[in-house]
Protein backbone atom coordinates (compact mmCIF):
# COMPACT_ATOMS: atom_id res chain seq x y z
CA UNK A 1 0.00 0.00 0.00
CA UNK A 2 1.34 3.43 -0.88
CA UNK A 3 1.78 6.23 1.61
CA UNK A 4 -0.95 8.21 -0.12
CA UNK A 5 -3.42 5.33 0.23
CA UNK A 6 -2.66 5.03 3.95
CA UNK A 7 -3.19 8.71 4.62
CA UNK A 8 -6.42 9.30 6.57
CA UNK A 9 -9.15 11.51 5.12
CA UNK A 10 -8.99 15.15 6.17
CA UNK A 11 -10.62 15.87 9.53
CA UNK A 12 -14.40 15.97 9.22
CA UNK A 13 -14.59 14.43 5.74
CA UNK A 14 -15.62 10.98 6.99
CA UNK A 15 -18.30 12.46 9.23
CA UNK A 16 -19.67 14.61 6.37
CA UNK A 17 -19.71 11.61 4.03
CA UNK A 18 -21.50 9.56 6.67
CA UNK A 19 -24.21 12.22 7.07
CA UNK A 20 -24.81 12.28 3.32
CA UNK A 21 -24.82 8.48 3.09
CA UNK A 22 -27.28 8.29 5.99
CA UNK A 23 -29.67 10.70 4.23
CA UNK A 24 -29.55 8.30 1.26
CA UNK A 25 -30.30 5.22 3.37
CA UNK A 26 -26.84 4.23 4.58
CA UNK A 27 -25.24 0.84 3.90
CA UNK A 28 -28.62 -0.92 3.91
CA UNK A 29 -29.77 0.89 0.77
CA UNK A 30 -26.42 1.86 -0.75
CA UNK A 31 -25.16 -1.74 -0.31
CA UNK A 32 -21.79 -0.47 0.92
CA UNK A 33 -20.19 1.80 3.47
CA UNK A 34 -18.93 5.13 2.20
CA UNK A 35 -15.62 5.80 3.92
CA UNK A 36 -13.90 8.11 1.46
CA UNK A 37 -14.66 10.54 -1.36
CA UNK A 38 -13.41 7.84 -3.75
CA UNK A 39 -16.06 5.42 -2.44
CA UNK A 40 -18.68 8.10 -3.11
CA UNK A 41 -17.31 8.64 -6.61
CA UNK A 42 -17.48 4.92 -7.43
CA UNK A 43 -21.03 4.72 -6.10
CA UNK A 44 -22.14 7.69 -8.22
CA UNK A 45 -20.40 6.45 -11.38
CA UNK A 46 -22.33 3.18 -11.09
CA UNK A 47 -25.56 5.00 -10.23
CA UNK A 48 -27.27 5.35 -6.88
CA UNK A 49 -30.06 2.84 -6.32
CA UNK A 50 -33.43 4.45 -7.02
CA UNK A 51 -34.42 3.53 -3.48
CA UNK A 52 -31.74 5.95 -2.19
CA UNK A 53 -33.63 8.84 -3.77
CA UNK A 54 -36.91 7.48 -2.35
CA UNK A 55 -35.31 7.28 1.11
CA UNK A 56 -34.04 10.86 0.84
CA UNK A 57 -37.41 12.24 -0.27
CA UNK A 58 -39.37 10.17 2.26
CA UNK A 59 -37.11 11.54 5.02
CA UNK A 60 -37.82 15.18 4.18
CA UNK A 61 -39.78 16.96 6.88
CA UNK A 62 -40.78 20.25 5.23
CA UNK A 63 -39.93 20.02 1.54
CA UNK A 64 -42.54 18.25 -0.55
CA UNK A 65 -42.34 16.63 -3.97
CA UNK A 66 -42.41 19.87 -5.90
CA UNK A 67 -40.97 20.96 -9.21
CA UNK A 68 -38.14 22.64 -7.28
CA UNK A 69 -37.18 19.40 -5.57
CA UNK A 70 -37.22 17.28 -8.69
CA UNK A 71 -35.28 19.91 -10.65
CA UNK A 72 -32.71 19.92 -7.85
CA UNK A 73 -32.18 16.18 -8.40
CA UNK A 74 -32.33 16.41 -12.17
CA UNK A 75 -35.62 14.85 -13.23
CA UNK A 76 -39.19 15.81 -13.95
CA UNK A 77 -41.97 15.11 -11.49
CA UNK A 78 -43.39 12.49 -13.88
CA UNK A 79 -40.02 10.72 -14.14
CA UNK A 80 -39.78 10.74 -10.36
CA UNK A 81 -43.24 9.16 -10.12
CA UNK A 82 -42.33 6.49 -12.72
CA UNK A 83 -39.13 5.69 -10.80
CA UNK A 84 -41.24 4.73 -7.78
CA UNK A 85 -42.35 1.66 -9.75
CA UNK A 86 -38.72 0.54 -10.27
CA UNK A 87 -36.84 1.31 -7.03
CA UNK A 88 -34.04 -1.17 -7.86
CA UNK A 89 -33.20 0.54 -11.14
CA UNK A 90 -30.12 2.72 -10.63
CA UNK A 91 -30.26 6.44 -11.24
CA UNK A 92 -28.22 7.86 -14.10
CA UNK A 93 -24.81 9.35 -13.28
CA UNK A 94 -26.30 12.83 -13.65
CA UNK A 95 -29.25 12.06 -11.38
CA UNK A 96 -26.96 10.28 -8.90
CA UNK A 97 -24.60 13.24 -8.74
CA UNK A 98 -27.42 15.73 -8.29
CA UNK A 99 -29.13 13.57 -5.66
CA UNK A 100 -25.82 13.25 -3.77
CA UNK A 101 -25.25 17.02 -4.01
CA UNK A 102 -28.76 17.75 -2.70
CA UNK A 103 -28.12 15.41 0.26
CA UNK A 104 -24.72 17.06 0.81
CA UNK A 105 -26.26 20.55 0.90
CA UNK A 106 -29.08 19.35 3.18
CA UNK A 107 -26.49 17.83 5.55
CA UNK A 108 -24.43 21.04 5.57
CA UNK A 109 -27.52 23.22 6.09
CA UNK A 110 -28.59 20.93 8.95
CA UNK A 111 -25.21 21.49 10.61
CA UNK A 112 -25.50 25.26 10.13
CA UNK A 113 -29.10 25.59 11.32
CA UNK A 114 -29.09 22.86 13.98
CA UNK A 115 -31.93 20.69 12.70
CA UNK A 116 -33.07 19.16 9.45
CA UNK A 117 -36.44 20.89 9.76
CA UNK A 118 -34.77 24.33 10.02
CA UNK A 119 -32.45 23.47 7.13
CA UNK A 120 -35.37 22.51 4.89
CA UNK A 121 -37.27 25.66 5.82
CA UNK A 122 -34.17 27.69 4.88
CA UNK A 123 -33.94 25.90 1.51
CA UNK A 124 -37.57 26.84 0.80
CA UNK A 125 -37.40 30.54 1.82
CA UNK A 126 -35.99 33.44 -0.21
CA UNK A 127 -32.52 34.28 1.12
CA UNK A 128 -31.21 37.84 1.39
CA UNK A 129 -27.67 36.73 0.53
CA UNK A 130 -28.95 35.00 -2.62
CA UNK A 131 -30.73 38.06 -4.02
CA UNK A 132 -34.06 36.90 -2.53
CA UNK A 133 -33.93 33.59 -4.39
CA UNK A 134 -34.88 30.32 -2.75
CA UNK A 135 -31.80 28.11 -2.29
CA UNK A 136 -33.69 25.01 -3.51
CA UNK A 137 -34.39 26.72 -6.84
CA UNK A 138 -30.68 27.45 -7.33
CA UNK A 139 -29.80 23.75 -7.02
CA UNK A 140 -30.89 23.19 -10.64
CA UNK A 141 -27.50 24.36 -12.02
CA UNK A 142 -23.83 23.93 -11.04
CA UNK A 143 -23.44 27.72 -10.74
CA UNK A 144 -26.47 27.90 -8.43
CA UNK A 145 -25.18 25.00 -6.33
CA UNK A 146 -21.89 26.84 -5.88
CA UNK A 147 -23.72 30.00 -4.77
CA UNK A 148 -25.72 28.03 -2.19
CA UNK A 149 -22.61 26.26 -0.88
CA UNK A 150 -20.70 29.53 -0.58
CA UNK A 151 -23.62 31.17 1.21
CA UNK A 152 -23.91 28.25 3.66
CA UNK A 153 -20.17 28.55 4.36
CA UNK A 154 -20.56 32.27 5.04
CA UNK A 155 -23.48 31.55 7.37
CA UNK A 156 -21.45 28.90 9.19
CA UNK A 157 -18.75 31.50 9.84
CA UNK A 158 -21.19 34.25 10.77
CA UNK A 159 -20.74 36.33 7.61
CA UNK A 160 -24.28 37.13 6.48
CA UNK A 161 -23.78 39.53 3.58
Amino acid sequence: MTAAAEKPAPKGVGNELQKVADLLGGPRILARRITSPLDAHELLVNGLPGSALDHLVDGLLVIHKTDSLVKAVGMSLRTFQRRKDAPDKPLSQEQSGRTWKFAEILAKATDVFGSQEEAEQWLERPAIGLDQRRPIDLLATPAGIELVEQYLTRLAYGVYA
